[in-house]
């Protein structure tokens, strides 16, 4: 499928799936939803404590690098695991310039080695941040209680429907330790309820620029 490169709202930029007319990020700002939704609204639960995340879609690696940052001023220690069945190539992860978009350029290696890593290997960047890239299909996880947060990025229901099931949520309410939290863009009725079928506590929070609500979930 085509991709190309495409500037959001914000001036930050994102890929675009062209037959699907579907963006990886939000086109209202790439960055200002990554914030949102999965640092204010994710992250910024967690201090003076280690923690795990699982990032459903790594995509474009925006939302590794700013939990990279993050993890780092906040001194926080994050084991980061990110998920990706279909990787973009390190022409299109460039192509986004996020290091200058969040004025991150002493870090401009880390961006670049988030991408020309390895998969299923441990990269450590810091002391407050390590990565395992993990390339399989999101049907295909099978973890149990391993993660305190997971970054649910997958493409919109209008395109892939499957993505936002009862059988994907089984897997990310089973993924998650006791009192884990999953956080996510959308807030479609019916992605809430197959959250709630399968155990999940789940309430709206405002949405990112351009979007009324999203939903943060909690394995109680």
């Amino acid at each position: 499928m085509i991709r190309k490169i495409v500037v959001t709202a914000d001036g930050s930029k994102t890929l675009q799936m062209v037959d699907w007319q579907e963006q990886y990020h939000s086109m209202h700002g790439a960055i200002q939803e990554a914030y949102h939704v999965f640092i204010k609204n994710g992250l910024a639960l967690f201090k003076d404590r280690e923690i795990s995340i699982l990032e459903i879609g790594f995509g474009t690696g925006l939302n590794a690098f700013i939990t990279f940052l993050e993890a780092n001023s906040r001194g926080l220690q994050v084991h980061y695991h990110g998920v990706e069945a279909y990787p973009v190539s390190q022409e299109e992860a460039v192509g986004m310039e996020y290091v200058s978009a969040l004025k991150a350029h002493k870090y401009a290696a880390v961006f670049d080695q988030m991408h020309r890593s390895s998969w299923e290997h441990k990269k450590v960047f810091s002391a407050f941040f390590s990565l395992v890239k993990k390339k399989l299909k999101f049907q295909e996880i099978t973890d149990q209680n391993c993660y305190d947060l997971i970054y649910f990025d997958a493409f919109g229901y209008r395109v892939q429907p499957e993505l936002w099931s009862e059988d994907i949520f089984l897997k990310m309410y089973i993924a998650l330790k006791p009192g884990g939290v999953l956080v996510t863009y959308a807030a479609k009725g019916s992605v809430r309820r197959a959250m709630i079928a399968v155990g999940f506590v789940v309430e709206r929070l405002e949405g990112p620029p351009g979007k009324r609500e999203m939903l943060r979930a909690k394995k109680p």
